[in-house]
């Protein structure tokens, strides 16, 4: 059984790396130049900034010291939502940094990268597996930027025939927040479609906005509600009815590895997410990784360029990779090809190391823990759209009788030493909380999770406050975060004014 943890004040942070500056320590020792001495210009010097003076041993424990207030997924659980904080395993990084792929330059001639090339030309040709679309462009640096370049090749696509009167995108209430926004920023009218009481799309709210000024539908699927559309195929087939192209948003592509392929039911074009179901690290802010894939009749307006084989293989020659382009293309989305090392070769790595069966167990499993989540929690926690759902779910934070609040819900669970779920997210389920526990969780960490959430639950009735107050034992307590947010403090911590801040 989990006790409810004692309240506790908060400690006090330990002394800076200035603190423990001593003159004369040092913890490296330079080699002799190979070039002349110079003297640093004085302008590029701040004597309000002095380097303390710390041995290797000093510094080492001071960032080891200050790693441990950060939470981890090395560490413990995330029921992070929508951004998919996954465990990801170590290999991944061993591959990115093998020296064949960190020290090259995308400027070198091809003849010199041909290990480089082949890697992103294979990884093209797997996501065109996975996906069923019959191209796929690398280069977008995230998820949002994906949809952008999606958006691009949906106005392309329609300018090249002359029609040039759609100017609507529809979006569904219960999208991810980037569609809008990446639809937005090409000038487009966006046109909410409404969900039904099972977390569909409302398809006779559909059927009145499908016009001949309609550019296209983006399409969460699996939603942010973690729901399959039971509607999909009609769906598809509205838009496409009234001349419009259907977009998916890949982000929760988890749910759906070597069960279904976007294309095969209709997309016309989806970004995928490499820095979510692909191993690529999501946390630390990048680096993202946003492939698009395409059908036929969108290839020629992808971004350029394109890895392909511009020399076929001869007896014992392979065949030369460079780039190509495509007839109608949009042009460049990103310098140079995308993140190579930080994004492809990790998804490389991870997709030929689980191959199309280890794909598939990885949704199955994904599913079968946010539904395992699911069924121990939903007499707990009232589920809005109570259903079987996918590889994530949206309870809500609030109880009847109690103040208590989706916020206070997730403060606590860090007393818990528990990362929180994502919060208020997506907007039509009030105090939201979206629980995605990823194929990586076993049975043990989701009981325990859920025992925490039932138990917080009892707390909310029975001692509120603590709720309101916690966290408790994390090294620093409930932030102002309205107050952070409108006084920003974007420079360094000094050692003269350390208390003071």
């Amino acid at each position: 059984m989990i006790e409810t943890t004692v309240n506790v004040t908060p400690k006090i942070i330990e002394p800076t790396i200035f603190d423990l500056s001593s003159p004369g320590r040092t913890g490296v020792t330079f080699p002799e130049p190979d070039v002349p001495r110079a003297e640093l210009p004085k302008s590029l010097l701040r004597a309000d900034l002095p380097f303390p003076e710390l041995a290797e041993v000093d510094v080492v424990r001071h960032y080891m010291h200050l790693s441990k207030f950060n939470y981890s997924v090395d560490g413990g659980f995330y029921p992070l939502g929508s951004c998919t904080m996954k465990y990801n395993p170590k290999i991944a990084e061993d591959t990115c940094r093998l020296p064949g792929f960190v020290f090259t330059h995308p400027l070198q001639p091809i003849e010199t990268v041909q290990g480089n090339l082949a890697l992103m030309y294979e990884l093209q040709e797997w996501l065109k597996e996975i996906s069923g679309f019959s191209a796929v462009t690398l280069q977008p640096a995230a998820g949002a930027h994906g949809e952008f370049t999606g958006v691009l090749i949906m106005h392309a696509y329609h300018k090249s025939r002359g029609d040039t009167k759609r100017t609507k995108m529809l979006i569904p209430d219960s999208a991810h927040g980037t569609n809008p926004a990446s639809a937005g920023m090409l000038g487009l009218q966006i046109v909410t479609i409404p969900s039904d009481d099972r977390g569909n799309v409302d398809l006779k709210a559909l059927e009145a906005a499908c016009d001949d000024t309609v550019l296209g539908m983006m399409l969460t699927n699996p939603n942010t509600l973690g729901m399959f559309d039971e509607h999909l195929e009609q769906v598809i087939k509205l838009v496409h009815g009234c001349g419009g192209l259907m977009y998916g948003d890949g982000a929760n592509l988890n749910a759906l590895l070597g069960i279904l392929r976007p294309a095969d039911i209709g997309f016309d074009l989806m970004h995928f997410n490499l820095h979510k179901t692909f191993s690529v690290p999501h946390g630390g802010g990048g680096p993202g990784c946003g492939p698009v894939g395409v059908a036929p009749h969108l290839a020629d307006f992808l971004p350029a360029p394109l890895v392909g084989i511009i020399e076929e293989s001869r007896d014992d020659t392979p065949p030369l990779f460079g780039f190509v382009t495509p007839v109608k293309s949009i042009g460049r989305m990103k310098a140079f090809h995308g993140h190579f090392g930080g994004g492809m070769v990790r998804a490389f790595t991870y997709i030929a190391m689980h191959g199309p069966d280890g794909l598939k167990d990885i949704s199955q499993y994904a599913v079968l823990n946010a539904n395992y989540l699911l069924a121990r929690l939903r007499k707990t926690y009232h589920v809005p759209f109570d259903r079987i759902c996918m590889h994530e779910f949206v309870a809500e934070g609030r109880f009847a009788g109690s103040d208590v609040r989706a916020l206070d819900i997730a403060k606590r669970l860090m007393d818990y030493n528990f990362h929180p779920p994502t919060n208020y997210f997506p907007l039509i389920v009030h105090e939201a909380l979206m629980i995605e526990p990823t194929e990586t969780e076993n049975k043990d960490t989701l009981d325990a999770f859920a025992d925490a959430m039932i138990k917080i639950a009892e707390e909310a009735r029975s001692q509120p406050d603590l709720l309101h107050s916690a966290p408790s034992t994390t090294q620093f307590g409930r932030m102002d975060e309205v107050k952070a947010a409108r006084e920003l403090v974007l420079c360094c911590w000094l050692p003269d004014h350390y208390e003071e801040q």
